[in-house]
């Protein structure tokens, strides 16, 4: 049980680490294109805090305007699913992280059937760098040992 715990805090926490990244590799692009409104997620750099945006992946992957489009709705979904999941407050912490887990789970699912085999490995690489990263500390710690991560689901 601790170790399925842990796997879940260190994906999260590296989506999270990876957040801003790929925000700053992305400057030219407006957060919002068809409004001045924020997206929804308010005041996190107007979006949900479950992964990367659409605009964050169309820039590390090179996504085509047609993968985009079939992008878009699957992490749509995730945030609302994040988004609901975390008005549930009936959920105890652990109902929540398994809740999350599967959460993007779905998404990585949905994204391989999108995305070239390529883009798919590069995809995996950058979440696989993330929780080592968060193994270790973050990106600032280098004295804390890195403990060996899960192989990427195929």
């Amino acid at each position: 049980m601790k170790t399925k715990t842990l796997i879940t805090m260190l994906a999260v926490g590296g989506l999270l680490a990876l957040s801003p990244a790929l925000l700053a590799a992305d400057t030219n692009a407006p957060a919002n294109p068809t409004t001045n409104a924020p997206a929804a997620g308010g005041g996190r750099g107007g979006r949900m805090m479950g992964g990367p945006s659409l605009d964050q992946l169309a820039t590390q992957l090179a996504l085509t305007d047609d993968q985009k489009t079939k992008v878009k709705p699957i992490l749509d979904d995730r945030d609302q699913k994040l988004k609901d999941l975390r008005a549930d407050t009936t959920l105890s912490q652990q109902d929540r992280r398994d809740k999350m887990q599967k959460i993007r789970d779905d998404v990585t699912t949905k994204l391989k059937d999108v995305l070239t085999p390529d883009q798919f490995d590069k995809f995996q690489k950058a979440q696989l760098a993330i929780r080592q990263r968060y193994q270790r500390g973050g990106a600032g710690n280098a004295a804390a040992p890195a403990a060996p991560a899960p192989a990427p689901q195929q």
